[in-house]
């Protein structure tokens, strides 16, 4: 059965790619751009069934009007997927304030306020499918995205609280971590922090050249993430998370295991802090 899509950042990347492999199933697939030019692209798709919204995340007051105009023009939306935003690589140190709060600005807060902005008429159908796109960063790290993995690890653990509020009404919420897939996540989605102390030289240098050297080169295909996602439609019990490549997977579960490493290593330290005297636990 046909249904109607929200897809923010729909310009290129794996938004454009789920956006395509909608329409080819029959869906109807509202997209949003941030551009007039990159509007009549995605139009131009499926002039019937494509349908180009502008909105930018970082503007908060727009994203509740925007997605007012979809359903006032195209119907309920029965499946959000919340993809747009971008990276942000430089160390910690040398990374600004600024930075971090426009990361978050962008990645989390405009995804959330999109989410909200979506929920409300899912809830009051009992009925509806959120998939938020985070990232393998979102449940491990690596030198240099700080900033950016601390955003995708808000997201996660967002999304997963929103399912377990959401899921006595029929709403379904999937955070997707995708690994490198072969998009421009690592060139014009990645703005790179200025380097001005030497002191990271020899760690970070040889991290950001392989970034640009790879950009794009990833293993994931950005059309199986659509086929992906797409299947799970309908599902009554689809993952909350889901990982997507076999890199996301291997650097994933390795991380995970150095998290647990570390639990296991100082357990007696954990439990020594529980009073003597008995007391309540949180669940």
């Amino acid at each position: 059965m046909s249904k109607t899509f929200l897809i923010t950042g729909v310009s290129t990347g794996l938004g454009l790619a789920i956006a395509r492999r909608a329409l080819a199933a029959g869906h109807r697939v509202a997209g949003t751009v941030r551009t007039q030019e990159h509007a009549a692209a995605f139009r131009a798709l499926d002039p019937d069934r494509a349908h180009a919204y502008l909105l930018d995340l970082s503007d908060a007051d727009r994203i509740d009007p925007a997605v007012r105009e979809v359903e006032e023009e195209l119907g309920p939306i029965d499946v959000l997927v919340a993809n747009a935003g971008y990276g942000l690589e430089g160390t910690f140190e040398e990374s600004s304030m600024t930075d971090l709060r426009r990361q978050f600005e962008v990645n989390v807060f405009g995804t959330v306020a999109t989410v909200k902005a979506v929920l409300p008429g899912m809830r009051e159908r009992r009925d509806g499918q959120i998939f938020v796109i985070t990232s393998m960063g979102g449940h491990t790290t690596f030198p240099g995205l700080a900033f950016y993995e601390g955003s995708k690890h808000a997201l996660e653990g967002i999304t997963d609280t929103l399912a377990q509020e959401v899921g006595q009404f029929g709403v379904r919420v999937t955070a997707v971590a995708p690994g490198a897939f072969k998009t421009d996540w690592a060139g014009r989605s990645l703005v790179r922090a200025p380097r001005s102390i030497a002191d990271y030289d020899e760690l970070f240098d040889p991290i950001r050249t392989r970034r640009q050297k790879l950009a794009g080169q990833g293993i994931g295909d950005p059309d199986r993430a659509g086929d992906a996602i797409l299947s799970l439609l309908d599902e009554e019990n689809p993952p909350v998370h889901l990982l997507l490549g076999s890199d996301a997977l291997r650097l994933v579960t390795a991380g995970r295991q150095r998290v647990q490493d570390d639990f296991d290593a100082w357990e007696k330290l954990t439990l020594s802090t529980d009073s003597t005297e008995g007391g309540v636990t949180v669940a």
